[in-house]
């Protein structure tokens, strides 16, 4: 399956990037770059770097739109680092972005490619709600599995709003109301995969850089959980399970469901069921059990191969 990421590049990403390279039923054919944890021109930057410490510098990256004067939240440059690494220095990056506005990438693979394409959203919808609104064909072929959302559990940004829903909700809402196939991972599932210092001690060990830099990231990660969330004891695995699911979507149990995203209001963020089209065909399916044993073991295994053979 031909995979393109959509990533605003934190800490998650990053995972969520070295995952989609090293899994072996995944072809990333391009990663689109949008704003969240960072923004746009430090989310290419970052990506631009990974690529090329991961020995992936061929496949191309592309900028999306941002909201004028975005900068990130304040407790996203906590959980993050201010370079969105968790303040890991990286190589610097010799690459440049493609000229290609990212919508119109997205919109050019989905007419070459069509079903043997899965577009992993990680951030705000903005830049898939984007090429939604420029080519009705894309709305109506593309296939989605985004991180995002929280239907059965309280959002991380207010008690109904997940981090990358609340950045664009009316994008969100333009999605669901116009995609016939998509997947959302949302808190409900990924607050449940956790990673330790356990599992980021192998990536260290494999003494490489990448493995090193990879550690450091997930170790500073998961101090800033430690300060935000103790009780879980780990760092949530949001953006690669995402991926997860793209390539295996036996790791979740899922609820076919028509979503609406509230863009009003005191509960503005939420994602929630569609009152409007509870007789009409599902066009999502929202994850909502998840094999996470399963899933953390291939998650560290697969890139301690990834990283030892760098």
């Amino acid at each position: 399956m031909k995979a393109i990421l959509d990533l605003d590049t934190g800490i998650d990403d990053a995972l969520a990037l070295a995952y989609a390279i090293a899994h072996p039923d995944l072809e990333l054919i391009g990663v689109t770059c949008t704003y969240g944890n960072v923004t746009v021109p430090l989310a290419v930057r970052n990506t631009l770097a990974l690529l090329e410490l991961l020995g992936k510098d061929n496949i191309p990256v592309f900028a999306g739109s941002s909201p004028d004067g975005f900068q990130p939240s304040d407790i996203s440059s906590f959980i993050h680092g201010r370079n969105g690494v968790g303040e890991v220095l990286l190589p610097p990056a010799t690459g440049q972005a493609q000229s290609q506005p990212a919508a119109e990438f997205l919109i050019q693979a989905v007419h070459e490619h069509g079903d043997d394409l899965v577009i992993i959203p990680t951030g705000p919808s903005t830049t898939i709600a984007a090429a939604m609104r420029q080519d009705p064909n894309f709305a109506a072929n593309a296939h989605l599995v985004m991180m995002g959302g929280a239907l059965t559990v309280p959002g991380n940004v207010t008690p109904w709003s997940e981090a990358n829903i609340s950045q664009d909700p009316e994008a969100t809402d333009y999605l669901f109301q116009h995609t016939i196939d998509t997947t959302m991972v949302g808190l409900d599932v990924t607050l449940r995969t956790l990673l330790t210092t356990k599992e980021s001690v192998r990536w260290r060990a494999t003494g490489t850089r990448a493995g090193r830099i990879f550690a450091d990231m997930v170790d500073y990660y998961i101090r800033a959980y430690a300060t935000t969330s103790p009780h879980l004891g780990g760092c949530g695995l949001h953006d690669p399970l995402a991926v997860a699911v793209a390539a295996d979507a036996s790791l979740v149990d899922v609820l076919s469901i028509n979503l609406k995203a509230d863009t009003t209001g005191p509960t503005r963020g939420r994602t929630i069921a569609d009152e409007n089209r509870l007789s009409t065909p599902a066009t999502a399916k929202v994850a909502v059990g998840v094999d996470s044993e399963r899933f953390v073991r291939e998650f560290v295994e697969l890139l301690e191969t990834l990283f030892s053979e760098l």
